[in-house]
């Protein structure tokens, strides 16, 4: 199994931008911003020919309540999955009653641990590890997350705390280079990205900030993975949890609630954002979580459309459905097809993320529209449904000359595209379009993922060239023009 490392810490000291450099990646937000990681976050690392696995988790200082709470709850769990845990200290600020409660909460649950005292770039590092001594958990290691300085030594410790340095044959040395100026171990990199991308399906969760997201996931995987608090924007990162149904693993997205721009006060905020609306790019399928206390808002609709021109199939759950009246609840229903016309193709339910109602019937639902979304369609059978849709509705008039769709053929996956050749298809009308997708999303069930028509037309082999007359022809026109003279 793979050794699995747990970042611990107050808050604000750097476990993000080390889980970062530890990764090569971009994964977890950084910001200089106090309480800004909220769950856990996982990813994979190597050093040489060893993998490993590092959980990011959110600072605590002791006393904490509310959302606080349920975050150190979280900071727990890494340690106790974890097989060795590094406290991270700020040694530019010194010893805290935080970093000694820290110490005191690993002392009781973590299995191993090691003291790294980060931020010491420019100082010297005897006096910067001198008085962490007092913490009791071994010699400190002085580091720079941010400058990838002794990053090596730390792991060089961590690997003598598993037992795993004997697999190790590279120099620390040339891994200390590695950390600060190679960005990308490409070679394991791509062998987890070709695990997810032909194994696992890719779910993204959106929606506006508390409308349940956090807790789907948690019902889902049938654990408190995930922060859950009765306060909008608890999550603030894009959190990705892996688990397994029915012998088929998928991965789940947590984002952040996007608002509209006009109440996106807060730096952090936006950063998360930027995070989710790029889970939404990564991602196979997307569920897009609707409050029914409050219907259809103007933000439900832009995130609806964002998802739209991704091209990502769709579900759309609508939370919180318990508890409603059979008014409310007719009300809500109208208020989909009123307000999302342009969302027909979507798989739709309703659902209780607290209480676990019609939640089982979700998944079955994202498979669906996957398996929509990556369908293959042959030329013959396009070509033959565009003839017959073309013979039940034949295509309009433009100056007198009617508009000829000749075949079809599939231009692409995930979504579906499906290219038409053609003359003066430029000026084939809106509706007919969405005639031929809906003729083509009802042949070949293409429910739960949007359908994208791409037009060629024929070009003509003359166009923009004159006619080069011949001898014969250049006499006789000469022979012509001098008789009209005449």
């Amino acid at each position: 199994m793979l050794p699995v490392i747990a970042l611990v810490g107050r808050p604000n000291v750097g476990k993000s931008t080390l889980f970062n450099k530890l990764t090569r990646s971009r994964d977890a937000l950084v910001a200089d911003y106090p309480g800004l990681t909220r769950d856990r976050i996982y990813g994979f690392g190597k050093l040489g020919h060893v993998p490993y696995i590092v959980i990011d988790t959110g600072g605590i200082a002791g006393g904490e309540q509310g959302i606080d709470q349920a975050m150190a709850e979280q900071t727990k769990i890494a340690l106790q999955e974890a097989d060795i845990s590094i406290i991270m200290v700020d040694g530019r600020s010194g010893l805290t009653s935080a970093d000694e409660y820290v110490a005191d909460l690993c002392r009781r649950h973590a299995k191993k641990t090691c003291l790294a005292v980060n931020k010491t770039e420019g100082l010297d590092t005897a006096i910067a590890n001198g008085e962490f001594h007092a913490l009791g958990l071994g010699q400190p290691i002085a580091i720079s997350a941010s400058h990838g300085d002794r990053i090596s030594q730390l792991m060089e410790q961590i690997l003598n705390l598993s037992k795993l340095n004997s697999v190790l044959d590279t120099s620390f040395e040339q891994l200390n280079e590695n950390f600060i100026d190679k960005k990308e171990d490409v070679g394991f990199n791509n062998l987890v990205e070709k695990y997810d991308e032909n194994r696992t399906l890719k779910i993204a969760v959106i929606g506006r900030p508390n409308v349940g997201k956090s807790t789907l996931i948690n019902r889902l995987i049938g654990e408190e993975r995930l922060v859950v608090f009765n306060e909008p924007g608890t999550t603030r990162d894009s959190v990705s949890v892996e688990f397994e149904r029915n012998e088929k693993k998928y991965i789940l997205i947590d984002t952040a609630g996007i608002r509209r721009k006009a109440r996106v006060n807060e730096v952090i905020e936006k950063f998360s954002i930027i995070k989710s609306l790029q889970a939404i790019e990564k991602a196979d399928v997307v569920i897009s979580v609707l409050d029914a206390h409050e219907g259809v808002t103007e933000q439900d609709v832009s995130l609806l459309g964002l998802v739209i021109e991704r091209g990502r199939a769709l579900v759309v759950a609508v939370n919180k459905w318990d508890g409603l009246s059979t008014d409310d609840r007719k009300k809500i229903k109208n208020d989909l097809v009123r307000r999302l016309p342009f969302l027909d193709f979507a798989e739709r339910i309703m659902i209780s993320a607290l209480h676990g109602t019609a939640v089982g019937d979700l998944l079955p639902m994202v498979n669906r529209a996957f398996k929509a979304a990556i369908r293959g369609m042959s030329t013959t059978e396009l070509s033959q449904e565009l003839k017959s849709a073309v013979m039940a509705h034949p295509t309009p008039l433009v100056r007198g000359r009617r508009i000829k769709l000749r075949y079809a053929h599939q231009g692409g996956r995930n979504p579906p595209v499906i290219v038409i050749h053609g003359n003066q298809t430029n000026y084939l009308p809106e509706s007919y379009r969405r005639y031929l997708i809906n003729r083509f999303r009802k042949v070949f069930k293409l429910k739960g993922t949007p359908v994208r028509l791409a037009f060629k037309k024929s070009k003509n082999p003359y166009s923009g060239r004159r006619n080069k007359l011949t001898p014969r022809q250049q006499r006789k026109r000469d022979r012509l023009i001098k008789r009209d003279r005449k």
